[in-house]
């Protein structure tokens, strides 16, 4: 791998395309080449149905060891959870379990003064036991994993890999990376502060990867290239804007300039040219609600993801594909 460095860093030979670092790694074995290839997965709620698909994909396709680092937001961080425990494949057949959808997501719920997304069913019951995440191997995988969550005092991004010590704080970081404000509950705390959903500030976490350092990375994306965020009910903007004010007001400025975030995030990932590859959903991909639990939908959309990853990469990287039953 030392030939590889060399003509990486002569300026006459162009820098690796993430594709390339990916094939040498999975290659090799190794990750001593000089680089640091961070995996980073968008959030979306049940949006991400898609990237547990793709994360699926990945470890099917032997390239779980590959990564560096692991950045996720919301359902991006459970997902890349899922495969630093080495049990992506199982870990995601809670999407098509109508029983664990219909418990996690209640629209009516809120007509009891009780949130929509119930995140300590979902992470302290079914990863904790229904399906149970391996949560000592996330904690002494080298690869390291870093949920974003916003800290409603200052609204901003907050990598919360430094607060992971044990299985408790792992836990209690994935719920405090997907908690949606209203919609989850109150904030989390963490730490000296509390968290609502990373989605506020950093939907795709891909700035905090490269402010620490990442050269190269893998960009899940849980919408298609054509699909663009829509506009919040009014209703919404309204009671949402009242309790982000009262509950976070730290936050609510990110909270306000949600509807831009995508548009900003577009353009950072393009600005970086061949040092990101990014998957999306395929062009004839349903969209899903951030609050979906239709199984039918969701095992589509899981599916869709799985195969977007392996039709992207499969044939480059593994030189025996994994085949449909």
């Amino acid at each position: 791998m030392s030939s590889a460095v060399s003509n990486d860093q002569d300026s006459s030979t162009p820098p690796a395309t993430v594709a390339e670092v990916i094939q040498a790694r999975r290659a090799s074995g190794l990750r001593a080449d000089g680089h640091r290839l961070a995996l980073v997965i968008e959030g979306g709620g049940s949006r991400g149905v898609y990237s547990s698909g793709m994360v699926q994909a990945l470890e099917e396709l032997g390239l779980a060891g590959i990564f560096d680092a692991v950045y996720g937001t919301s359902a991006g961080a459970i997902n890349g959870a899922w495969l630093l425990c080495g049990r992506a494949a199982t870990g995601m057949r809670s999407w098509t379990d109508p029983a664990i959808m219909r418990r996690v997501v209640d629209p009516v719920r809120v007509l009891r003064g009780r949130p929509v997304f119930d995140l300590h069913y979902l992470v302290h019951r079914v990863y904790d036991g229904i399906e149970p995440m391996d949560f000592a191997a996330i904690l002494a995988n080298p690869t390291t994993l870093h949920p974003i969550a916003t800290d409603i005092r200052t609204g901003q991004s907050v990598d919360l890999a430094p607060h992971i010590v044990d299985k408790t704080t792992l836990l209690t970081a994935l719920r405090a990376s997907a908690g949606l404000p209203l919609l989850a509950g109150p904030p989390v705390p963490l730490g000296d502060s509390s968290y609502f959903d990373g989605g506020l500030t950093e939907t795709v976490p891909i700035r905090t990867a490269i402010r620490a350092g990442a050269t190269h990375a893998l960009v899940l994306r849980t919408r298609r290239t054509d699909e663009l965020r829509p506009p919040a009910p009014l209703l919404h903007r309204v009671v949402g804007g009242g309790y982000m004010r009262a509950v976070a007001p730290g936050a609510y400025r990110a909270w306000s300039q949600r509807p831009g975030q995508q548009a900003v995030e577009d353009r950072f990932l393009a600005d970086l040219g061949d040092r990101v590859l990014q998957i999306h959903p395929p062009a004839a991909a349903p969209p899903v609600d951030s609050a979906a639990r239709d199984t039918d939908l969701l095992a589509r959309a899981l599916d869709l993801g799985r195969t977007a990853v392996h039709t992207l990469l499969g044939a480059t990287i593994d030189p025996t594909p994994v085949l449909d039953a």
